[in-house]
C-alpha cells in the first residue's frame, strides 16, 4: 500500500474567500480564513463537512452530515484567538489534556483542559490516499512542547474522512522527547448537540453502580436548592437522565461518570444518542486506550450541549485529583501512546443495527 499523498499547509495559503486546494474521491479539502483570523479547513464529501482549525490544537469547529448539525448550541458566530478553551467554547470537538486535564482543583494551577485545546500548532498538512479501509482525506499537524526544566513532547493529531461516509476518525498521537518520564493525561472532548427527547444508548446500567452522577461540583458551577436536589435524584435513579426530556433539570451542568461499561473480545465499546426523528448521534472507541467515559450536559440559554461519551485516559477533575486516584499515565522516555475515536452521524436504519450491537456486548 502506498504512502499518503501530502500537501503541506502554509498560513499565507488561507484567504476570506474559501478556495479548494486538494480533491480526491468525491471529497474535497478547502481553505478559507474567519473574519477573527483563524485559519479553517473545510473537509467535505457527499454527505457533509467538517471545519478544522489546523493552528489551533486542531480542534473540529463544525460538523454537518446528512443536513443535521452535530455541533452544540453555543455563543460564538465563529472561532475566537484564545489561549484557553472558554475563549472560544462552540467547537464539535477538542484534544483535551495532555500534561493535565479536566477542571482545575483548590491545589492546581493548570488552566481548563489543559494546553492542547488551543495549542498554536508548528505544521498543519492535507493527506489524501487509501489504506486497508480505502479511500480518505485527513488533516494532520505537529506541535512540539517544550518547557526548559520540563517537558518535552510532540503531539501529532489527525482528522480523517472518507468518500460518502457520515461517521470520520478523529486521532491523536503522543511522543515523549524528554528524557525523563512525563505525565499524560487525554480526553477526546466530543460536545455533541442537545436534542430534547433524546434517548442515550449506552452498553452500561443506568443505575448507581454503573452510572454515577459527579456530586463534588466545581467552584466555577452555581449551586442552588432544586440543583442540590436533583443531585440526590440522579445518584440514586441515573435512569432520570436516560432521555434528555427535561433541559431545565440541566442548568447548570450534569457530569457522570461511566463504570463497568461493557466492550467486545478487543475491548472496544460504543455509545449513542437517538433523535426523536430516529437518527443518532455515535461514538465508538477502545478502551484500552480509553479506560474512562465522562458524559457532560448542560442546557441553558446560551448553551447546550449532550457531550454523552467522552473517551479519556482520566476523568476531569483536575490534575491533583486524578494522580491521587491513579488516574494519571506515565509515559516513558521515547514512548509514544496514540488514541483513535469513530464518531458521527448515523440514518434511522444504520441506527438501528447500531443500537441493536450496543445492546448485545
Amino acid at each position: 500500500m502506498s504512502a499518503p499523498t501530502k500537501v503541506n499547509l502554509r498560513k499565507a495559503y488561507f484567504g476570506e474567500a474559501e478556495h479548494v486546494i486538494a480533491s480526491h474521491d468525491g471529497m474535497s479539502a478547502s481553505l478559507f480564513r474567519y473574519e477573527t483570523g483563524i485559519e479553517a479547513v473545510r473537509l467535505k464529501n457527499e454527505r457533509g463537512h467538517l471545519v478544522i482549525l489546523p493552528y489551533m490544537g486542531q480542534m473540529i469547529w463544525d460538523a454537518v452530515f446528512d443536513g443535521v448539525d452535530l455541533t452544540m448550541q453555543n455563543m460564538f458566530s465563529m472561532p475566537r484567538p484564545a489561549d484557553v478553551i472558554v475563549g472560544t467554547y462552540g467547537c464539535f470537538a477538542f484534544h483535551s489534556g495532555l500534561l493535565t486535564n479536566g477542571c482545575p482543583g483548590p491545589t492546581d494551577s493548570h488552566p481548563l483542559h489543559g494546553e492542547m485545546p488551543c495549542a498554536a500548532m508548528d505544521s498543519a498538512a492535507i493527506e489524501f490516499g487509501s489504506d486497508a479501509d480505502g479511500a480518505f482525506m485527513a488533516i494532520t499537524g505537529t506541535r512540539e512542547y517544550v518547557m526548559g526544566f520540563g517537558a518535552h513532547y510532540i503531539a501529532r493529531p489527525r482528522v480523517v474522512l472518507r468518500p460518502n461516509s457520515t461517521v470520520f476518525d478523529i486521532q491523536m498521537n503522543v511522543e515523549n522527547l524528554s528524557g525523563a518520564a512525563m505525565d499524560l493525561m487525554y480526553m477526546c472532548h466530543v460536545n455533541f448537540a442537545f436534542c430534547e427527547g433524546g434517548r442515550i444508548i449506552q452498553p452500561a446500567g443506568f443505575t448507581p453502580e454503573d452510572t454515577i452522577v459527579r456530586t463534588e461540583v466545581p467552584a466555577h458551577v452555581p449551586r442552588n436548592p432544586d440543583y442540590d436536589a436533583f443531585l440526590e435524584t440522579l445518584a440514586t435513579n441515573p435512569a432520570a437522565m436516560e432521555t434528555m426530556s427535561e433541559p431545565h433539570r440541566y442548568d447548570p451542568e450534569q457530569v457522570f461518570y461511566i463504570r463497568n461499561a461493557k466492550t467486545d473480545a478487543d475491548g472496544n465499546t460504543a455509545y449513542m444518542m437517538r433523535r426523536v426523528e430516529g437518527d443518532a448521534f455515535h461514538i465508538a472507541y477502545d478502551t484500552n486506550d480509553f479506560p474512562k467515559t465522562v458524559r457532560w450536559v448542560m442546557a441553558n440559554q446560551d448553551q447546550k450541549v449532550c457531550a454523552f461519551a467522552l473517551p479519556s485516559t482520566c476523568e476531569p477533575e483536575g490534575f491533583s485529583a486524578e494522580q491521587a486516584k491513579g488516574n494519571v499515565i506515565s509515559l516513558k522516555s521515547g514512548e509514544s501512546r496514540h488514541f483513535t475515536v469513530r464518531l458521527g452521524y448515523m440514518t434511522r436504519a444504520e441506527s438501528d443495527t447500531a443500537e441493536q450491537a450496543i445492546r448485545s456486548l
